[in-house]
């Protein structure tokens, strides 16, 4: 079972405390008993031993296949460094290891190539008794065979995501789960002024990383043509969709030539003109511009 217990470290993320003077344990101390007292110092939560075990495996796996990939980067590196053009896809498939074994680099370079090819193939059996091993954790497990059923989401992106979330009872409804992975963006407001930000990424970052995963490949998959599980057609883009059904037609870009001028250009007198502003639909004729004082004084002036 799960338990949760008070999280000490709070001090730096409560605004007040910062102002303080002099901060020294005694003083932290006492405001750690307010907060307790008045119920707002925050719980972090205990996960169960299953849960603990499955997420063990999930992050070591994740580290182990990163340093696989840190060492496929770092070939490509070195023939970029070269200025060998690569063409195969895969260069540490069938053929991509054939065209290496064949490529003549320098004496530093073509070393540090062989022993990257070493290192790249040494993680290749633990990934597998790792996933094996989450596999075996996973038997009989509810939740991960609800996820499963997702579009876009595998056996590895699955045991990721249970073992990240954990018990998912705890959640009374989305929102709150998708605000505690940190997928919800952030809403600051004052008054008559609201700024919603990007996403607060405040949450488990493997969390994020799965669901992300699991996204990029279903948008695959319908690019490739090979629909998922539970494949939804694409949306109208036509007049009969509600967005495009509302949206005004575009307007010309020559109407909007005179209102990016400092002056727009009056028209002269006694010509016919639409004003919407004042009469919507019919035509308004332009009374004459009111004599300017200027050119009163002027005319005195002349005379």
């Amino acid at each position: 079972m799960a338990r949760s217990a008070h999280d000490g470290h709070t001090l730096a993320r409560v605004k007040a405390f910062s102002y303080r003077r002099v901060k020294n344990d005694e003083r932290d101390c006492a405001d750690l008993a307010d907060l307790l007292r008045l119920g707002r110092l925050p719980e972090a939560r205990v996960r169960a031993a299953a849960v603990r075990a499955l997420r063990e495996v999930t992050r070591h796996r994740h580290k182990v296949v990163g340093f696989r990939t840190s060492c496929k980067d770092q070939v490509h590196a070195v023939l970029a460094r070269c200025g060998i053009t690569v063409r195969h896809s895969d260069i540490f498939g069938r053929s991509g290891s054939g065209w290496l074994d064949e490529l003549v680099l320098p004496a530093p370079y073509a070393g540090k190539v062989a022993s990257l090819r070493a290192l790249t193939g040494v993680p290749v059996g633990e990934i597998a008794r790792l996933e094996e091993q989450a596999a075996g954790l996973l038997a009989g497990h509810q939740g991960y065979a609800a996820v499963r059923e997702l579009p876009g989401i595998g056996p590895v992106l699955g045991a990721v995501i249970v073992a990240e979330i954990g018990d998912i009872t705890r959640f009374g409804k989305p929102g709150q789960l998708c605000s505690w992975a940190g997928l919800t963006p952030r809403h600051r407001e004052s008054d008559v002024k609201v700024i919603r930000g990007h996403v607060s990424k405040q949450g488990s970052r493997m969390l994020r990383w799965a669901l992300a995963g699991a996204v990029q490949r279903q948008r695959r998959e319908q690019a490739a043509g090979r629909p998922g599980r539970d494949h939804r057609p694409p949306r109208e883009t036509g007049p009969r969709h509600r967005q495009d059904r509302c949206r005004p037609p575009a307007a010309h870009p020559g109407l909007l030539r005179h209102a990016r001028r400092a002056r727009p250009p009056r028209r002269p007198p006694g010509s016919m003109s639409c004003r919407p502003g004042r009469a919507r639909g019919r035509e308004v004729v332009c009374p004459p511009p009111p004599p300017s004082p200027m050119a009163g004084a002027a005319a005195r002036t002349s005379l």
